[in-house]
């Protein structure tokens, strides 16, 4: 709980450190880098440093937490917490690296503001950023506490390698020693480490794609320019063995008998094909809607697992293809053609401007927004907007 001597200074103070954090955060970064360059070898995305994406996820969700503290004195915000948290878990981030955040961040902090800051205000940001530091290293210490093993990175091997679509890949791995699987759930996502042709590691996080449990498959677009995926597509074949993490990610498949709205965008499609291939394989009864979003019906990276576990079922299977294709929809993607229940859950995945767009209509609908759930790949910059 933000005390009461802080919570005037930063409801007051909110909207300038709020139209400066985005210039703050990317300061921080650039400090950060200058004292630890070792973060950027395994730990921080540099393709994420250069589009800006992690300084404005970083930025959005500074503010949304302090908004959330002005707004709602005594509780936090759990949602955003938990997702930041299974981000941070399937990372290895650990306790003493919030100690160095908070260095190189304030610095950046007192550096911008340098001409308003006053002690009274740097204690109050300091509040905000220790209540929100010491929520997540709690809900970390849980999630790898909740873990089959207590390793970050595991060796998996890959048993195949096969073309999903015109632009993507599936690997399906096993494990390469005896350490202790945790099962995945459905909607989940794991790490994976590569190494790159200049010697420097980097890491991504790919939506377990098939089965979960205690198998691993992971589906992946190949990106023009990605480092990641072109060494995966380019570099791995059957036989190697990749690094990954535990399997984490808060957007999976909740229980209950209500319909289930599975809607998707291109790669969108890998967390909800794991949620369909989890709902075929138990012989669900409940109502499922499965609506996808392509530029072609070869794009469609896992046609024939969706299609073949929708069948299973007897979900309603729509499509919407930018190019035309017997039996589909042409265009883009709206519920507004969709008969929606309105006590349906909707799992959403996909490009942004597309997941806001389905998330609006969907309200329109009459689902509320807690029976909303959704998955961004990468940093997610839609809680920064």
């Amino acid at each position: 709980m933000l005390s009461e001597k802080s919570r005037p200074i930063i409801e007051a103070t909110l909207p300038l450190v709020g139209s400066r954090i985005g210039a703050i955060t990317a300061d921080f970064y650039q400090r950060l880098f200058a004292a630890h360059p070792e973060l950027l070898d395994g730990l921080f995305s540099r393709s994420n440093q250069r589009s800006g994406d992690q300084q404005r996820a970083l930025a959005g969700s500074i503010a949304a937490f302090a908004t959330h503290l002005v707004n709602n004195p005594g509780t936090l915000p759990e949602k955003v917490l938990s997702r930041i948290a299974h981000k941070h878990a399937s990372l290895g981030i650990t306790e003493d690296q919030y100690d160095v955040v908070y260095e190189h961040l304030f610095a950046a902090i007192a550096a911008d503001l340098a001409e308003v800051i006053t002690p009274d205000i740097g204690l109050a940001w300091t509040e905000v950023y220790w209540l929100m530091a010491d929520a997540l290293i709690k809900l970390e210490k849980d999630l790898y506490a909740s873990q089959a093993n207590n390793k970050m990175w595991m060796p998996w091997r890959v048993t195949a390698k096969e073309p999903a679509g015109t632009d993507a890949m599936t690997f399906t791995l096993e494990p390469a020693d005896h350490t202790p699987v945790t099962p995945a759930m459905p909607g989940q996502y794991i790490s994976v480490k590569v190494l790159l042709s200049d010697g420097l590691r980097q890491v991504r996080q790919y939506s377990l794609s098939g089965d979960t449990g205690t198998s691993r498959t992971f589906t992946t677009k190949l990106n023009d320019g990605g480092e990641v995926s072109t060494a995966l597509h380019a570099g791995v074949e059957p036989g190697d063995v990749l690094e990954i993490s535990n399997p984490y990610g808060e957007i999976t498949l909740k229980e209950g008998v209500g319909p289930v709205i599975l809607a998707s965008a291109g790669i969108g499609c890998t967390p909800t094909a794991s949620i369909l291939r989890s709902l075929a394989k138990t012989g669900t009864d409940r109502q499922v809607l499965v609506l996808h979003a392509e530029k072609s019906i070869e794009n469609w990276a896992l046609s024939g697992q969706m299609t073949a576990d929708a069948a299973r079922i007897n979900a309603d299977l729509q499509l919407w293809l930018e190019s035309p294709h017997p039996g589909t929809s042409q265009g883009f993607m709206s519920l507004r053609e969709v008969d929606v229940p309105a006590d349906a859950s909707l799992y959403l995945c996909g490009p942004l401007p597309f997941m806001k767009k389905i998330r609006d209509e969907a309200i329109d609908a009459g689902i509320p927004s807690t029976r909303i759930h959704y998955e961004v790949f990468g940093p997610d910059v839609w809680l920064a907007n």
